[in-house]
């Protein structure tokens, strides 16, 4: 599905239009390619992390043209694509696309600034519907565990009234706790939540996920209890819960959030369907 390109929603620009001569792309030589460490970062621990990745999974249809400029001595100071010159580098890769622009050292900096400033942020929720355009496994195994949960994850951010049954932007902790408690852990919790009372809309919450995943892990005849664990939760009060945890605070981390709300949960099921064995035991 594609849509086109619109201005509609946006006003129109009031500074004067003065965009300096037309950039040129160029397949330039990675020898010739400098930086200028009077405005460009080094690059550190995180960037070498980056650097790897870019270089363990290079593509060209990955690689955004490096934005240079000509310096003196026949050579093109970078702007911007340090990071992925070096890993294409790694790759033994000669050449980079270039889009070459005509800028003085000011000029270079400013526009530094101004590509790595103004980037809009991915979120989450975008990036996981992206890998599973591209079917990224990982993304797969999350989409199949949605549909057996009825959970939906948004593609953006609603405000709470908007949210309806099982629909959540709590894409982290979903990954998270399919790699901490594994598939069927994570199905069953968001079972306790989505097909539970009338769905609990708005409460496919991360420390709520995390909480309920916590405590079906440690008891295993709980999480296996099937719909009898359905019948217990459909009395549990999500809402009401989630007041006693909050109790008027500002802030609350969400990890202590979601300890409070495993512990209500545990005491809540503990009383509906007996205490866990492993429990009785220690």
């Amino acid at each position: 599905m594609f849509r086109p390109l619109t201005t509609q929603r946006f006003s129109s620009p009031i500074s004067a239009f003065s965009p300096g001569p037309a950039p040129f792309l160029e397949w330039i030589d990675t020898c010739k390619l400098v930086v200028d460490v009077t405005y460009q970062r080094e690059i550190g621990r995180r960037g070498a992390v980056n650097v790897n990745q870019i270089a363990e999974n290079f593509d060209w249809s990955k690689f955004a043209p490096v934005i240079v400029a000509p310096v003196e001595g026949g050579q093109f100071a970078i702007v911007d694509g340090q990071h992925r010159t070096t890993a294409a580098m790694l790759r033994g890769q000669e050449k980079v696309p270039c889009q070459v622009v005509q800028a003085d050292r000011a000029k270079q900096a400013a526009a530094y600034a101004a590509v790595n400033g103004n980037i809009t942020k991915t979120t989450a929720q975008q990036l996981y519907h992206a890998k599973l355009a591209a079917k990224d496994p990982n993304a797969l195994a999350l989409a199949e565990i949605c549909s057996a949960a009825e959970v939906e994850i948004l593609r953006k951010n609603l405000i709470r009234s908007e949210v309806k049954k099982g629909q959540t932007y709590a894409v982290t902790a979903l990954n998270r706790c399919l790699a901490k408690y594994g598939r069927d852990t994570l199905i069953t919790a968001l079972q306790c939540i989505t097909q539970t009372a009338d769905g609990n809309a708005g409460f496919v919450r991360s420390t709520i996920i995390e909480a309920l995943c916590e405590v079906l892990q440690e008891a295993p005849s709980w999480r296996e209890a099937g719909e009898q664990l359905l019948r217990a939760m459909d009395k549990f009060k999500f809402a009401d819960a989630w007041d006693q945890v909050a109790a008027g605070r500002d802030k609350i981390f969400p990890s202590t959030a979601s300890k409070m709300m495993a512990e209500k949960i545990r005491r809540f099921l503990s009383r509906r369907l007996g205490p866990e064995p492993a429990k009785i035991a220690a």
